[in-house]
């Protein structure tokens, strides 16, 4: 029911099933997050008008898509698969038909994501468990150098969070955990279904 009324008011698809998958052991399979997770995520964490939202691994845009809407934030989405991104583009043309907002918020990207040049605006990246470690390592470092270069406040948002990107951030950074937020499930109960907001602060 929430996937038809979202889908519905933004004008877009990012249901159905997964086609073309790049076959890597360094990348997973593609999973949209559940709108549920999403209004759970924005009840209690905060964007804005002012934030740059990088979303790793962003599919066919329902992230971007979402935020856009209700935040009116300036969002990017990094996507790898040719099929998803050209989803992607043809979502953004559906969603503009029917929504007055900025063509320049939105912007999708075909690369792999450890070859996305960090914006010095961005301050915000998510991560639904993308790809392994050893990739989220180099798109840190990545993010990292950035903040070299152009000091700001940065926060990462972990869905579903793999232990080895934890590790890796609390052993290896200076991302503080900020903020645990669970999802309600009736059916299925796993440790995991949670986001984590790591923040680096200049």
């Amino acid at each position: 029911m929430e996937d038809l009324y979202y889908e519905k008011l933004f004008n877009i698809k990012t249901t159905g099933e997964q086609q073309g998958f790049y076959e890597s052991h360094h990348y997973n399979r593609y999973e949209a997050t559940s709108y549920l997770a999403l209004e759970t995520l924005f009840k209690e964490y905060c964007v804005n008008d002012k934030d740059s939202v990088v979303d790793f691994g962003c599919g066919k845009g329902r992230l971007p898509f979402y935020i856009n809407y209700y935040y009116n934030s300036k969002v990017t989405g990094i996507e790898m698969n040719n099929n998803y991104f050209e989803i992607c583009i043809n979502n953004k043309k559906s969603y503009l038909k029917h929504h007055n907002k900025s063509r320049d918020k939105i912007e999708f990207i075909n690369t792999f994501a450890e070859k996305y040049q960090i914006s010095n605006s961005d301050n915000k990246f998510y991560f639904f468990n993308p790809f392994s470690v050893q990739l989220f390592m180099k798109v840190i470092k990545n993010i990292l150098l950035s903040v070299e270069s152009f000091p700001r406040e940065i926060d990462l948002i972990l869905y579903y969070p793999s232990e080895e990107y934890i590790y890796y951030l609390e052993n290896y950074t200076g991302f503080i955990l900020s903020q645990e937020i669970n999802i309600p499930n009736l059916s299925i109960i796993d440790k995991r279904q949670k986001f984590l907001i790591y923040k680096l602060i200049c």
